[in-house]
C-alpha cells in the first residue's frame, strides 16, 4: 500500500470516534507530549512584550486528523501562540532556537502566505470579511494561484477564464454547504456576526487546507447559529481535516474535541481529552482560582447571565454594522448632492 493511500486510509478511519477513542487512549497526557503522527511540531517559542512573556512554549505536537482544542483564560497567549506560527508575529526567539514544521515543512522564517499555501489556514477572532465585497467575491479572493493576479495574464481574459468559472463553481457549492448560498451577491458587511463567521471558515476552505485554525469560532455567535458551526467542524474532521481551535465555551470543547492543550500565562500547563483535562486541579486554578471542587464542563454552570452575555455580543456587532451601514449613506448621500 502507498504511502499516500495509507493516509488517506488512516485519516477516513478517524471519522469513527471509536477509532478516534482508542488512538487518543495510546496518547500521554502530559504537556508537550510526543504524538504518533504530529502534522505540526513547535519548539521553543518564546514571545515578550517588554519584560512580560506573553508566550512561552517549549514543545508542542499535534496530531493529524484530530480536533484539538487549546484552552485557557484570558490573556493566556492563545492567539498570540495563533499569531507566531501562521506567520502574523515573530517569536522573540527567532534565530535563538525556535524551531516549528508543519507537515515536514519547516515554517521558522516564512511568513503569513507563505504559511496559507503550505495548508495551514486560519480564522480570526474578530471577522476579517471584506465587508464592501459581496459575498462571492470574497470567496473567491481564497483561491490560489489564480491566472488572473498575474499582471501580464490578467491582460488576457482567454488564459484564466476558465479557472475563474472553477474558482466561482467551487466558492457556490461551499456557499451551498455553509447555507450562504442565497447571500452571494449580498455585500459581507450586511451579513449577520454567525453568517461572518460562516463565510470566513467556508473562504478557508478555498485553499484546501491540510489543517484549519479557528479562533474563538463560537465568539458572538448567535445560539441558533453555533449547532451549525459545531457541525461544520467535526464534519471538516471527519474528511480527514486536522482542526485547532481556540474556545472559551468548555461545553463546546468537552462536545467536540477529541483532544485537548491548556495554556495558562503563555505556557502549556496541561494535555489530554477534555474530560480529564477539565478535572486537572492547574487547569481549575487556572481558571477559577482556587476553587478546586468545580467542574468546568459542568452543566450546572450553565446560567442565564451566559445567553444574555452572547446576546449582548450579537447587538453590539449588529449596532457597530449598522452605525457603519448609516457611515457609508451619508457620505453617498453627500456625495450626490455635491453632483
Amino acid at each position: 500500500m502507498s504511502e499516500t493511500t495509507s493516509t488517506a486510509t488512516s485519516q477516513s478511519s478517524l471519522a469513527d470516534p471509536a477509532a478516534r477513542a482508542a488512538l487518543v487512549r495510546e496518547f500521554d497526557a502530559t504537556p508537550g507530549s510526543s504524538k504518533p503522527d504530529p502534522i505540526l511540531v513547535v519548539d521553543n517559542i518564546v514571545r515578550q512584550f517588554g519584560g512580560m512573556t506573553a508566550v512561552d512554549v517549549q514543545h508542542l505536537e499535534l496530531e493529524r486528523g484530530l480536533i484539538t482544542a487549546l484552552i485557557g483564560p484570558n490573556g493566556a497567549g492563545k492567539t498570540t501562540f495563533f499569531n507566531l506560527i501562521t506567520g502574523f508575529d515573530r517569536p522573540t526567539t527567532a534565530r535563538k532556537g525556535a524551531h516549528w514544521s508543519f507537515d515536514g515543512r519547516t515554517l521558522d522564517k516564512t511568513s503569513a502566505s507563505s504559511v496559507a499555501r503550505a495548508g495551514m489556514v486560519r480564522t480570526f477572532q474578530l471577522t476579517k470579511a471584506l465587508s464592501r465585497m459581496t459575498v462571492i467575491e470574497n470567496m473567491m479572493l481564497g483561491a490560489q494561484d489564480q491566472a488572473g493576479e498575474n499582471l501580464f495574464k490578467s491582460m488576457f481574459r482567454s488564459t484564466w477564464r476558465t479557472q475563474e468559472r472553477e474558482i466561482e463553481q467551487k466558492a457556490d457549492e461551499l456557499l451551498a454547504r455553509f447555507k450562504l448560498y442565497e447571500k452571494k451577491h449580498d455585500y459581507a458587511g450586511s451579513l449577520s456576526g454567525g453568517q461572518r463567521k460562516l463565510l470566513e471558515m467556508a473562504r478557508a476552505l478555498m485553499s484546501d487546507p491540510k489543517m484549519i485554525m479557528l479562533d474563538e469560532p463560537m465568539a458572538g455567535v448567535n445560539p441558533a447559529l453555533t449547532q451549525s458551526l459545531l457541525g461544520h467542524i467535526q464534519s471538516l474532521r471527519d474528511e480527514g481535516m486536522t482542526v485547532l481551535f481556540v474556545e472559551h465555551d468548555m461545553h463546546v470543547v468537552r462536545h467536540i474535541s477529541d483532544w485537548v492543550a491548556v495554556m495558562a500565562e503563555g505556557r502549556l500547563v496541561a494535555e489530554g481529552p477534555a474530560d480529564t483535562v477539565m478535572s486537572n486541579a492547574a487547569v481549575i486554578d487556572a481558571y477559577l482560582g482556587a476553587h478546586h471542587d468545580t467542574d468546568l464542563g459542568d452543566d450546572a454552570l450553565l446560567e442565564d447571565r451566559t445567553m444574555q452575555v452572547l446576546a449582548e455580543q450579537v447587538a453590539a456587532e449588529d449596532a457597530e454594522r449598522d452605525a457603519e451601514r448609516d457611515a457609508d449613506r451619508e457620505v453617498e448621500e453627500e456625495t450626490e448632492g455635491t453632483r
